[in-house]
């Protein structure tokens, strides 16, 4: 925690899920992603739409996987903190307040991208990277109050089975290739450890399309989108 931020207070009990570890781990594709999306804009040259359409899809995913993990958070895990411990409220009203502020920034950044993507307008383009910069600051100070102000008492009142139920929200509404290949990118942000405690985490038909045939999938989204960067190693 920064100076002046409280932690909200920790319930009596027991630890029931591990819900502090798994939240990090997703952040931090969160926190990798949008610190590389406003370079991922400018990557393209302007006219460049064949560049444009393949980034512009690929933070498209993103935005969209931020929505329906704040949605879920909202539906799944705020409400039942509120209620188990209510001297948590001040904290679920704060986080919840932060998840609205950025959906209005993922919602008004949105038409500007498609536009982006289609036409790979200059202007466009540095106006999106500049909202990319605005979102990557919020999210930094909001992922990481989420994690160490309020997922300790999260520990003590969701259950292991409610937290799975957390995780796996929304992955219906995505693609399956686009659940996989962004398997690899939270992998790709996370030491070894935390890599195969993930995999234990998601749906089994998940991680068994990922080591079939996402790593393979992932590998190649990242050289395209960083030519020439090493690209990181995942199990």
């Amino acid at each position: 925690m920064e100076p002046g931020e409280v932690a909200a207070p920790v319930p009596d009990g027991p630890i029931l899920c591990s819900g502090t570890a798994g939240m990090r781990r997703v952040h931090r594709v969160f926190l990798w992603a949008y610190d590389e999306a406003p370079g991922l804009v400018r990557s393209a040259a302007p006219g460049d739409t064949e560049r444009s359409t393949y980034v512009g899809a690929v933070l498209a995913n993103i935005d969209k996987v931020l929505h329906v993990h704040h949605e879920s958070e909202d539906q799944l895990m705020y409400p039942q903190l509120r209620e188990r411990a209510p001297a948590c409220a001040l904290h679920v009203d704060q986080m919840l307040a932060q998840h609205a502020e950025v959906k209005v920034m993922l919602d008004d950044l949105a038409p500007i991208r498609d536009r982006w993507t289609a036409t790979a307008d200059q202007e466009a383009g540095e106006d999106l990277a500049r909202r990319y910069e605005t979102l990557s600051a919020t999210l930094k100070a909001h992922l990481r109050r989420e994690v160490t102000e309020v997922m300790p008492a999260v520990d003590r009142v969701l259950t292991v089975e409610e937290f799975d139920k957390l995780s796996e929200h929304g992955f219906d509404e995505f693609e399956k290739k686009v659940v996989i290949a962004y398997l690899g990118m939270i992998l790709a942000v996370n030491p070894i450890e935390d890599q195969r405690e993930f995999l234990k985490e998601v749906p089994a038909f998940a991680r068994l399309a990922y080591r079939l045939v996402g790593k393979r999938m992932y590998r190649k989204q990242y050289a395209t989108l960083f030519p020439g960067r090493p690209i990181p190693e995942t199990i």
